[in-house]
């Protein structure tokens, strides 16, 4: 195994064992269930925007190590960017996680550690999984639990 490789290995196991902002903010400006019912994770994202801003983050539910890592690692890229900021950055780490393997990807800081879940289709909605609840969390009208199916 390659240093990189286990480097990415280690970040993705550090932030499922302690996932950063792991608890309910209460009261938040907006909260969404999220669900991957090919292998049952689950998660709610609470998120507190005040003038367009995310100014708060946090989640609570159960995973996978890679749905786990990917909401940790998304909530700390999040938090302080505006609504805007944070959708562009899903397109960008959606990208990231479905293009072709060998494809050219952006660099997502810490982000990239998840990049390798594109080689393995059935992770690919582990990752996408709290991103996808973050994009209805913002959106304007509310949403039904977001499911990856």
């Amino acid at each position: 195994m390659s240093d990189l490789s286990e480097l990415y290995q280690e970040v993705i196991l550090d932030h499922n064992r302690r996932p950063r902002n792991f608890r309910v903010i209460d009261p938040a400006t907006r909260a969404q269930e999220g669900y991957n019912p090919l292998c049952g994770d689950r998660l709610t994202l609470y998120v507190t925007v005040a003038d367009g801003r995310i100014t708060d983050v946090a989640f609570q539910g159960s995973g996978c190590a890679i749905s786990k890592a990917s909401a940790s690692l998304m909530t700390e890229a999040v938090k302080g960017r505006t609504v805007d900021e944070a959708r562009a950055l899903f397109d960008q780490f959606h990208h990231m996680i479905t293009s072709p393997p060998g494809s050219p990807l952006p660099e997502l800081g810490k982000l990239s550690v998840l990049s390798g879940v594109r080689e393995f289709p059935t992770r690919v909605k582990c990752a996408g999984l709290a991103w996808h609840t973050l994009k209805a969390a913002v959106a304007e009208t509310p949403s039904t639990p977001v499911s990856t199916e």
